[in-house]
C-alpha cells in the first residue's frame, strides 16, 4: 500500500455605510447564508489573498467551513451550487458542526465531495486540510483509493509524528512533527515527485517514479473511501480543506499564509 496522505488583497472598500465584497465571496455568502460580518470578512480576504497570489485558479474545491452548521460548512467556495457537480459537501451522521469547524467522531462520519481525482487530473493534483485537533492515530483526513489492476491512491493523513503524503504508489512520510494541529498540504507535482507541507513549509519529498493513475472514485473529508467502503474514520476537526493542481513551494506558502489569516480573523487559528 502506498500513501499520499498527508495575504494579500485589496481591503474591503465601505461605501455609503455598507461593506462591498468581492464577487466569488458574495456568491458563497448568499448560497451559505453567512450573514456574521466578522465571518464574511474573513472569507473575503481569503478570496482576495488567493487571487492576489494567483492560487485561486488553481483550486478546484475550497471548503472554509465557517457559520457552524451542516449547512452553511457543506458549500465550496469555489462553486457555491448545491449540486453534487459543484462539489458541495454531503456529511454523514456523527459530525458535530461549530463554530471553529466540522468535527468527525472518528467510527462513521465522512463527507462526499463528489469530486474523483481521475477525473481532473492525471498527476499534478494536491489535497489540504486544517487540523485544529492533536490526536495520534492511523486516520485519513482525506482519501480515495480505486483498484484495477492495482491499488491507486489519493489521500492524505494526519497523525502526531506521522504524517503520510500517499498518491498511489509513492510514499513521504516524516517524523519531525509533534503537534498535529495545523495546515496540512500533500501533493503529486509529477510521476516522480511528491512533497509534503505543514503550515506552508516543505517537510519531506519522494522522487519514486510511479506513473498510475489518480483514483477513479470520489474523495471524502473525515476518512478514506476504498473503493466505496469507508475506513480509517478521522477524529480531527476540520476548519479548512481544499482539493487542486499541485502548487509551487512558494505557492505553498502563499496559501498557507492566506488560510491562516481566515483563521486568526475567526479566532480559531492554531
Amino acid at each position: 500500500m502506498s500513501y499520499y496522505g498527508f495575504g494579500i488583497g485589496i481591503g474591503q472598500v465601505k461605501k455609503a455605510g455598507t461593506v462591498s465584497y468581492d464577487a466569488d465571496a458574495q456568491a458563497f455568502f448568499t448560497a451559505a447564508g453567512i450573514t456574521d460580518t466578522t465571518q464574511k470578512s474573513a472569507v473575503n480576504q481569503l478570496v482576495l489573498n488567493l487571487k492576489s497570489y494567483n492560487i485561486w485558479s488553481k483550486i478546484k474545491a475550497v471548503y472554509p467551513m465557517v457559520g457552524g452548521t451542516s449547512t452553511t460548512h457543506k458549500y465550496n467556495l469555489k462553486d457555491p451550487r448545491d449540486l453534487d457537480a459543484a462539489f458541495r459537501l454531503s456529511f454523514s451522521t456523527g459530525w458535530t458542526h461549530s463554530s471553529t469547524g466540522a468535527l468527525p467522531n472518528g467510527s462513521s462520519a465522512f463527507a462526499n465531495t463528489f469530486l474523483s481525482p481521475s477525473a481532473f487530473y492525471s498527476t499534478n493534483m494536491h489535497l489540504s486540510y486544517y487540523s485544529r485537533t492533536q490526536t495520534v492515530g492511523t486516520a485519513i483526513e482525506i482519501g480515495a483509493d480505486s483498484i484495477s489492476g492495482s491499488t491507486n491512491y489519493s489521500t492524505l493523513r494526519i497523525g502526531v509524528n506521522s504524517v503520510f503524503g500517499q498518491t498511489t504508489n509513492g510514499l513521504v512520510t516524516y517524523s519531525s512533527i509533534t503537534d498535529a494541529r495545523g495546515h496540512f498540504l500533500a501533493q503529486k507535482v509529477s510521476n516522480s515527485s511528491r512533497r509534503v507541507f505543514k503550515n506552508g513549509s516543505l517537510n519531506n519529498s519522494t522522487t519514486t517514479t510511479d506513473s498510475n493513475p489518480l483514483p477513479s472514485v470520489v474523495l471524502t473529508i473525515g476518512a478514506l473511501n476504498d473503493n466505496g467502503t469507508l475506513s480509517f474514520y478521522s477524529v480531527k476537526e476540520c476548519a479548512f480543506a481544499s482539493i487542486g493542481d499541485g502548487l509551487t513551494d512558494s505557492e505553498v506558502a502563499n496559501f498557507y499564509t492566506s488560510v491562516q489569516a481566515m483563521q486568526t480573523t475567526l479566532s480559531r487559528n492554531v
